[in-house]
């Protein structure tokens, strides 16, 4: 018969070998470059995120208002890309503007699409976002507050005129013409808005951050095949109504790039890589893979030494 005393115990794991697997398992992830997991997503506060973007908004609002409107260094820089434009063979502008101006039905809908999909289309991704997307929202929400924050230091640094403003060029101001509710940077409305904050175009880099999302998240193909057409649509838009050159589009492109890079800097993964949804708070709290370890490594020295001692 076997005694307790001939049995052969286990040895369990010493506080040594808990530093020294801690210490490999840091390597490990050193060399494998995933040493910084992502940034686990929280629960979104519907009150919160109404709030920030209501301030956001108007402080936006305030800042790009209040940039000064210098006329002469706009016009001049507008003349500078018209030329650039027509050295790169894409200057079409003029053509596109006066060929949609000639269709009624067609502008007045491209005036009202200027004003008004701008907010509704990307409040509306917000929504779906928050509602479907909870554990996507936060890192797709800072890509267009960092899209946007970093616009206003183009409007300041880089006055441009749009193209309806150009003296001696005969672009047409499509929202005075046929006297259109469209854009507040035309008739009466033109004087509670910077006129010359044409670069970067925020309706190319909001639109193109609502089609990267959609296509991005979407599960069905006609709400991914809408989400890529959206921005190209927006692009036409700004183009025919003379609010915006191409050039002033890929300024919107690169902010949204830079939207982006300041996501994944906080996050660590670009948004539809984060979970969809948001674990409970307890569940959800973030813990070092480290620590992980250790806990599993006590939890069997506890389950050794219970054994020993029946």
């Amino acid at each position: 018969m076997k005694t307790l005393d001939s049995r052969t115990a286990t040895p369990s794991p010493t506080v040594g070998d808990e530093a020294a697997a801690e210490s490999a398992h840091g390597r490990e992830e050193r060399r494998t470059g995933w040493s910084r997991p992502p940034r686990a997503p929280r629960r979104p506060r519907i009150w919160f995120e109404i709030l920030l973007i209501a301030v956001s908004y108007w402080t936006y609002s305030l800042i790009r208002n209040a940039v000064p409107e210098q006329r002469a260094s706009a016009l001049r820089n507008a003349d500078w890309i018209w030329e650039a434009e027509k050295a790169l063979g894409i200057a079409v502008e003029q053509s596109v503007n006066h060929a949609v101006n000639s269709v009624t039905w067609l502008v007045v809908s491209m005036n009202y699409y200027y004003a008004t999909l701008h907010f509704v289309v990307t409040i509306g991704v917000l929504v779906w976002l928050y509602r479907r997307h909870p554990g996507r929202y936060a890192a797709a929400r800072t890509v267009l507050f960092a899209t946007t924050g970093v616009a206003l230091a183009g409007y300041y640094l880089y006055p441009l005129a749009p193209p309806r403003l150009m003296n001696g060029q005969n672009f047409i101001d499509t929202v005075l013409v046929h006297q259109t509710w469209g854009s507040m940077a035309s008739g009466n409305l033109k004087n509670m808005s910077n006129q010359y904050a044409a670069m970067p175009s925020m309706h190319i880099g909001w639109s193109l951050w609502c089609g990267v999302i959609i296509c991005a998240l979407a599960a069905a193909p006609w709400a991914r095949i809408l989400g890529a057409l959206y921005p190209v649509a927006t692009l036409v838009v700004i183009v025919a109504t003379a609010n915006h050159f191409w050039l002033d589009a890929v300024g919107g492109m690169l902010c949204l790039a830079f939207g982006f890079a300041v996501s994944y800097a906080w996050y660590r993964a670009l948004p539809h890589r984060l979970p969809q949804l948001v674990a409970a708070e307890d569940a959800n709290r973030p813990r070092r893979p480290g620590a992980v370890r250790l806990g599993r490594l006590r939890r069997r020295a506890a389950a050794h030494s219970g054994g020993r001692s029946e």
